[in-house]
């Protein structure tokens, strides 16, 4: 999506240890209007999959997934890092490791949102080595809910998480596919070139 890969060009910064820093438009200050768009190429990509609801993480993939839902007209779900005290048992957990910031977090769905009717599209902002993607696959699966695609915000394709998505053969959308971060420079991939190697 060449609108959000500009966006990440202009206001993308690169940090130590292959970390892309995106927290002026999507992961602390979040910019409407690109959410929007994001939500509105996730929800036309995925219009016939029959979706009934999406399902996130939180925090930064809550924006472009209630755009998403807004569209679709579906209702969105968010995995809790937390547990508040009105969130206590029936519940669906586990354990996901974030590698930005370096820990683990129990994410967890309450059963009262999530069942066997479900068919669900994941969306989150950033696949790295899928862990988040992998611990709402677990989710679903503990739910009984089938997943229709994942929708990625921004993919290191140089990292493991595409190929994990790839091998349980459900649908994947990347709007950004970030073929290298080397000298402090977003490189991405070239789509084109991928097409016709196909």
């Amino acid at each position: 999506m060449k609108l959000l890969e500009d966006v990440i060009r202009e206001k993308g910064t690169i940090l130590e240890g292959g970390v892309l820093k995106v927290d002026s438009f999507l992961n602390h200050q979040i910019d409407p209007e690109l959410m929007k768009a994001l939500g509105d190429e996730f929800a036309d990509a995925f219009a016939d999959y029959g979706i009934n609801k999406i399902l996130t993480v939180e925090t930064s993939g809550i924006a472009p997934a209630v755009f998403a839902g807004l569209k679709l007209g579906v209702p969105v779900v968010f995995g809790r890092k937390n547990k508040s005290l009105t969130l206590q048992d029936n519940m669906y957990t586990t354990s996901v490791y974030s590698y930005t910031k370096q820990t683990s977090n129990e994410i967890s769905i309450s059963k009262d949102f999530l069942n066997s009717d479900d068919r669900v599209l994941i969306i989150d902002d950033f696949l790295a080595n899928g862990q988040a993607v992998a611990g709402l696959f677990s989710i679903c699966k503990s739910a009984g809910a089938s997943i229709a695609g994942v929708g990625i915000v921004i993919e290191k394709s140089f990292q493991k998480g595409r190929r994990f998505v790839e091998e349980s053969g459900i649908p994947i959308l990347s709007l950004a596919r970030v073929a290298s971060l080397d000298d402090r420079t977003v490189t991405f991939v070239d789509e084109t070139k991928e097409d016709a190697n196909e």
